[in-house]
């Protein structure tokens, strides 16, 4: 699991002519809200990791919840990147000038219709951040190699959606799950990782 960045890149572009709408999709889907997340990708004890917030109990909506940073388009930002960038600054005080852009995932539509791009950058490691505190309670990050073994999550089906809902076994007591967990997989996916996770253990056996 070793991926150049170039690689990443490469994978990040093939997928991009896909449109991800899954069963998250609520109400009118013909005028989405824009909105944009950073999925901070950083090398750790020289392992691919992603990087993730927990939003604390004082924000509007998805308290507590384990997520990437980002959020929704301010006027004047006409791509996903200034977005992410921006958004990422004002919650953990990433300088978007220290970001490596390497490409987007498929967007995404939440059930509070808001069309969300994931901008995939690489962040250097370590780094001192500087979180909002009004926002995030915690930063922390996950290791690809065990967000890629299937035996960590569960997939279920809820009646009325068309796509799986996702929810990771807790990792350092935090639960990752909802539309960041889809987000997750996608980039797992696009990655070939999951296939690979279940050939290594194939070949344990």
């Amino acid at each position: 699991m070793n991926f150049a960045e170039e690689e990443i890149t490469a994978r990040l572009q093939a997928a991009q002519t896909r449109t991800h709408t899954d069963g998250y999709a609520r109400g009118d889907a013909s005028a989405p809200k824009c909105a944009a997340v950073l999925v901070p990708l950083l090398r750790q004890d020289g392992e691919w990791n992603l990087l993730f917030t927990r939003r604390t109990d004082k924000v509007e909506s998805h308290k507590g919840q384990v997520s990437f940073p980002g959020g929704a388009c301010d006027d004047g930002e006409t791509t996903p990147e200034q977005t992410a960038l921006r958004e990422a600054e004002e919650e953990i005080g990433i300088d978007p000038r220290n970001v490596r852009v390497l490409g987007r995932l498929p967007s995404m539509l939440t059930i509070t219709s808001y069309r969300v791009t994931p901008v995939v950058g690489v962040i250097p490691w370590p780094t001192v951040f500087k979180p909002a505190q009004a926002e995030v309670a915690r930063i922390f990050t996950m290791p690809l190699t065990w967000l890629a073994e299937r035996s960590n999550r569960w997939e279920f089906n809820l009646l009325g959606r068309d796509h799986s809902v996702i929810v990771y076994h807790p990792f350092d007591g935090e639960i990752l799950w909802g539309a960041t967990a889809r987000m997750t997989v996608d980039f797992l996916e696009i990655l070939k990782l999951n296939r690979e996770a279940r050939y290594d253990r194939e070949e344990n056996q």
